[in-house]
C-alpha cells in the first residue's frame, strides 16, 4: 500500500498529464482565451471554451511546464493574481451564456512574491470563492495533481470535486507543515499522514465526491486511460447538474461547503486535531 508521502511524490511527477492535456484530450474545438483585462496574462492559469462531448463549456486549470524554462515562465503552476481574474473573467462569461464550468487543479498554492500580493492575490482568491459560490451554471472541479491550499481552493469552489487516484489535495505542503510545527522539514512523511491530503482520506472526510483511478503506477505511466475515467466522471457530474435548476444548484453548493469541516467524535479520525 502506498504511503501518503508516496501519493505526493506521484502528485507532484514531472511527467504527470497536465491542464493542457486533459483539456486536449477532454474538449473539442478548444479557443484559448488570455488575459484578466486588468493587468497581465498569467501563464500559471490556462483557459478558454469548447465542447465537452456535445456540450459547449467553459473549461481552465492551473498550467504547470514540461521544462525548466516553461516552468520558470508558467510559475510552476502557481498563479498570480491576475490569473485568478482571468479565471473569473471566463466563469462570469460561462454564466452569461449558459455553459458549465470545468476546473482542473494542479498546482503547489497560490505565487507567495511581493508583486503579487501587491497586485492583491488574497483579494483576487477570495473574491473568486464568493463569485463561484453564486455562479449560476453547473461547476466540476478535477484535481489532477496538486491541490495546494488557496491557490488550488480559487477555482475549486465547485458543486462536484473529483480527484485522481493519486493526487493530494491539502492546505499546506507536509514540507511546509513539518517546518511549522516540528522546525523540521525532514518530518513531511509524519505530516502528509497528518494531513488526511489523499484522496480515499479526502472522500471519507466528505471534502471530495468521488475518485478518478488511474491505472498502472500513475496517470504518467498511462494517461490515455485516466483521461478516459476522467472524462466518464465529469460526463456522469454534468448529466446530473443540467438538470437543476439554478437556484437549487447554488443552495446545495453553499450547503455542501458549509458542511465541511464539522467534527464529529469517533468518525474515523479522532486526533487529526
Amino acid at each position: 500500500m502506498k504511503t501518503a508521502m508516496d501519493i505526493v511524490r506521484l502528485a507532484r511527477h514531472s511527467k504527470r498529464p497536465t491542464s493542457r492535456d486533459f483539456i486536449e484530450f477532454l474538449v473539442h474545438d478548444f479557443v484559448e482565451l488570455h488575459g484578466d483585462r486588468r493587468f497581465a496574462d498569467d501563464p500559471a492559469i490556462i483557459g478558454g471554451i469548447g465542447f465537452f462531448e456535445s456540450i459547449p463549456v467553459t473549461i481552465l486549470g492551473h498550467q504547470k511546464g514540461r521544462s525548466v524554462q516553461d516552468n520558470i515562465r508558467r510559475h510552476f503552476g502557481m498563479a498570480h493574481p491576475e490569473g485568478y481574474r482571468k479565471a473569473l473573467r471566463l466563469m462570469r462569461q460561462a454564466e452569461r451564456f449558459g455553459r458549465p464550468v470545468i476546473t482542473l487543479i494542479d498546482t503547489p498554492g497560490a505565487y507567495p512574491g511581493v508583486g503579487a500580493e501587491e497586485r492583491g492575490q488574497a483579494e483576487a482568491i477570495a473574491t473568486n470563492l464568493y463569485e463561484m459560490s453564486g455562479l449560476r451554471v453547473p461547476i466540476v472541479a478535477l484535481v489532477t495533481g496538486e491541490g495546494g491550499s488557496g491557490g488550488a481552493l480559487g477555482i475549486g469552489v465547485a458543486d462536484r470535486i473529483y480527484m485522481l487516484a493519486n493526487a493530494i489535495y491539502s492546505v499546506i505542503s507536509p514540507e511546509g507543515c513539518a517546518s511549522i510545527l516540528w522546525k523540521d522539514s525532514g518530518k513531511a512523511p509524519a505530516a502528509a499522514e497528518a494531513l488526511r491530503l489523499r484522496a480515499v482520506d479526502l472522500l471519507k472526510l466528505g471534502v471530495i465526491d468521488g475518485i478518478v483511478a488511474e491505472p498502472g503506477e500513475g496517470a504518467h505511466e498511462r494517461p490515455g486511460e485516466t483521461m478516459v475515467q476522467a472524462r466518464k466522471t465529469i460526463a456522469a457530474a454534468l448529466k446530473e447538474l443540467l438538470v437543476v435548476d439554478a437556484e437549487t444548484l447554488m443552495q446545495r453548493r453553499y450547503a455542501k461547503f458549509r458542511a465541511m469541516g464539522v467534527y464529529a467524535h469517533g468518525d474515523g479520525f479522532d486526533g487529526l486535531f
